[in-house]
């Protein structure tokens, strides 16, 4: 009881390991997946082997982190991730059932319309950590350039959408190596270009990061 005599009430907070190394890690291996099968880089006779790594391997593993970061209360990253994986095995389920080098116009939709939310994260992403929103930035632009090729057939547009999904995987292993570095060290080794809310997540001190724990989903009454 506190000292108005109402039931004290006790939120526990569980200290998890930072899931965005692993998920950048494996969205950027899945990337270069995608680079190799539009950029022309794989026989196009191999598109179902490229479909099944990325929907077992990425898809797993970026799975793994999405919950990870539900359980870290990580709102934004939970959701980022969550898009990805299942856009991971309904991509590389496509690749595996579809006809090789064959365009498919539900698939182009498909690509159009995971651009709108994707777009839309990289804007929230912006304002705390803008590395992860350039990441989502280049996700978009991948995904309208396929989805276009998906729609008009021109291959011009395929090969467009491989190059940016080969600078899409560098930039996400340069991220998941700076994030796993500052995690590892407690500071930022390479620049992560944290600010506002993202720089108090990891220069903030406890009480800082727990005062606003009673509005979060799974403590208030609703969502």
């Amino acid at each position: 009881m506190n000292g108005l005599g109402d039931p004290a009430v006790r939120i526990n907070v569980r200290p998890l390991a930072n899931p965005l190394p692993l998920g950048l890690f494996a969205f950027g291996i899945g990337m270069l997946m995608l680079a190799a099968q539009t950029a022309g880089w794989v026989p196009i006779g191999e598109a179902r082997q490229v479909g099944l790594l990325i929907a077992s391997f990425v898809f797993l593993l970026e799975g793994f982190a999405m919950i990870l970061a539900a359980l870290a209360r990580d709102t934004l990253a939970a959701t980022i991730l969550g898009l990805f994986t299942t856009s991971w095995l309904a991509l590389g389920l496509q690749l595996m059932v579809g006809k090789p080098g064959v365009t498919s116009h539900a698939v182009g939709f498909f690509l159009l319309a995971f651009a709108g939310p994707i777009i839309s994260l990289a804007v929230l992403a912006a304002s705390g950590k803008p590395l992860i929103a350039v990441v989502l930035s280049l996700s978009a632009a991948r995904a309208i350039l396929d989805g276009l090729y998906q729609v008009t057939g021109t291959t011009a547009l395929e090969h467009a959408a491989g190059y940016v999904a080969a600078v899409i995987a560098g930039v996400a292993w340069y991220a998941g190596t700076a994030m796993a570095l500052e995690d590892t060290r407690q500071r930022a080794v390479l620049p992560v270009l944290r600010r506002g809310a993202g720089a108090s997540a990891m220069a903030g001190g406890l009480e800082r990061q727990l005062e606003h724990a009673i509005g979060e989903a799974g403590v208030r009454e609703q969502l």
